[in-house]
């Protein structure tokens, strides 16, 4: 204590001195000012160092990774009835319908409501709506009516979709962890499978072997005749997307941030490819299902960015940042009027479509709020539901001009039959039907006349009024005003245009019979 003492006095006697009077400092401790400096220098190398190694990555392009030019398109089938068997509509998880005919505006020909949540869209097959809640109650509908034709519990908690596979259905389960087979015209149980951990993959089923992620991190392949495990294979995390198959191998990203190809006969890991994660050390995590096409996977990542991976080994094409989560899956195409596209949402509230072949942005849109949920797209127009004020909208894909919107939605938005698109809301499904040109055109010269809104354009006006409300800070009675005020100038626009069309007959009427009765 004594030996410390004095020293200790005179460290304090100097940092006081540094404190209150550097430059006596520097004069009386010279070697101590020099010792500081250098450490001070050393450390903010350090500092420097450090961020450098451990701040966020910066997007890849890698142009010579491959890339299949796509051949054109041919021309879209004419209206006819088409299945959505399953999550994504095809194997390869594209969620493309090259539909014919199938735009807004549109009519609704019914909708079914329930308590439950509903995460994931419904699948179609054959004038049948398959779907499961978020209560764990799977049940069918008819596709032209909404009636329902059975309900069965399978479990308490669920997030999937059910994969389609002759006249069969396939579910994975969160609470408890399982798979299921059900009959689909009665919904009767045929087998049922434990699973080592919840499960929210939504299979897909190739030549009798049903195909789905686990969050135990592994990658099933179970026989759909008695669902005895054909293979597991551990993968670098969780497996919480959606398998894609594309020739004879799968495509599934982890929540310990890989991309992986597994084939599907054996299991076998045949390429892993990681992510870049959003820096200082950490890993970004696979939610979004990937898509397969032109060679290449895509799929959105929880480090914000979007990803594109060779099919033949992994190799890295691009990733593109946006500003926020990407558990959205992307939605792939290549059409008559746009070229090869990703159409995907992001957290930060936006709608991207990217160049498929390097990521460049071709355009980008605001949806309203954050996006959860995948995209799809039918006939010329993608769709995206949006989880803040619980819309969806509907974007044309070759130059992002929005063309419809709809108050119900949350996570994802339509599927499609091939002649109509059945919209999933938060707790609801809703079958929207086209309308007829020459219905439609005789329709409105009837409201003209009558003087009465199109219900669309009353809506669209209301909605509007009532964001812009918001975005002055006013408050929600406020707002619901404002969309009340809105709809009833838009309503008594017509009225008025009504009234002046109805007295401009009239007088061309009578000015007509006049004439007939002049000498």
């Amino acid at each position: 204590m004594a030996e410390g003492g004095p020293k200790a006095r005179r460290f304090r006697d100097a940092l006081l001195l540094l404190l209150r009077h550097p430059r006596r400092f520097w004069e009386e401790h010279r070697t101590w000012a020099l010792v500081l400096i250098a450490a001070v220098v050393v450390g903010i190398f350090g500092v420097l160092i450090a961020y450098e190694e451990l701040k966020r990555p910066a997007d890849v392009h890698n142009e010579d990774v491959a890339f299949e030019a796509p051949e054109p398109p041919p021309p879209p089938p004419q209206a006819k009835t088409l299945n959505w068997p399953l999550f994504g509509l095809n194997p390869a998880r594209t969620r493309y319908m090259p539909a014919k005919g199938i735009a807004p505006p549109f009519r609704k020909l019914w909708r079914y409501t329930d308590r439950p949540l509903l995460e994931f869209p419904p699948i179609f097959v054959g004038g049948v709506l398959y779907a499961v809640n978020n209560n764990g109650y799977a049940f069918a509908l008819d596709a032209d009516s909404g009636r329902t034709l059975w309900k069965r519990r399978i479990g308490t908690l669920n997030a999937s979709s059910p994969a389609y596979y002759k006249h069969r259905l396939y579910i994975v389960n969160l609470v408890p962890g399982h798979i299921v087979k059900l009959d689909a015209k009665t919904g009767r149980t045929i087998w049922k499978r434990q699973l080592p951990g919840r499960a929210e993959s939504s299979p897909v089923v190739i030549d009798r072997t049903v195909y789905f992620g686990c969050e135990d991190g592994n990658l099933y392949a179970l026989s759909t005749l008695s669902g005895d495990v054909r293979w597991a294979t551990d993968l670098g995390g969780g497996v919480k997307a959606a398998p894609a198959y594309y020739g004879g191998r799968l495509y599934v990203g982890d929540y310990g941030g890989y991309m992986n190809a597994v084939d599907a006969k054996t299991g076998k890991l045949i390429w892993q490819s990681g992510s870049l994660g959003p820096g200082f050390g950490g890993s970004g995590a696979f939610y979004s299902t990937p898509a397969v096409a032109f060679g290449r996977v895509y799929a959105g990542n929880n480090d914000g960015r979007v990803y594109s991976y060779g099919l033949r080994d992994g190799t890295l094409a691009w990733s593109h940042s946006t500003g926020g989560y990407v558990y959205s899956g992307p939605t792939v195409a290549s059409t008559r009027h746009s070229p090869p596209s990703v159409y995907i949402g992001s957290f930060d509230g936006n709608v991207y479509s990217l160049n498929a072949k390097n990521g460049e942005v071709r355009w980008s849109r605001s949806a309203g709020g954050q996006v959860i949920g995948s995209l799809s797209a039918v006939g010329d127009i993608v769709y995206v539901a949006e989880f803040t004020e619980k819309t969806t909208s509907g974007f044309m894909m070759r130059s992002g001009r929005r063309v419809f919107t709809y108050p119900y939605g949350t996570y994802s938005p339509v599927i499609s039959d091939g002649r109509r698109i059945y919209l999933t809301g938060y707790s609801s499904i809703t079958a929207l039907q086209p309308f007829n040109a020459k219905r439609l055109r005789a329709a409105r010269i009837k409201l003209r006349r009558a003087g009465k809104a199109p219900a669309m354009v009353v809506r669209h006006h209301a909605e509007a009024w009532r964001k812009k409300a918001r975005r002055e800070g006013k408050s929600g009675r406020a707002q619901i005003r404002a969309g009340r005020e809105a709809a009833a100038r838009v309503r008594a626009r017509y009225r008025r245009a009504a009234v002046a069309a109805n007295a401009g007959s009239r007088s061309q009427r009578a000015g007509r019979a006049a004439s007939a009765d002049a000498p």
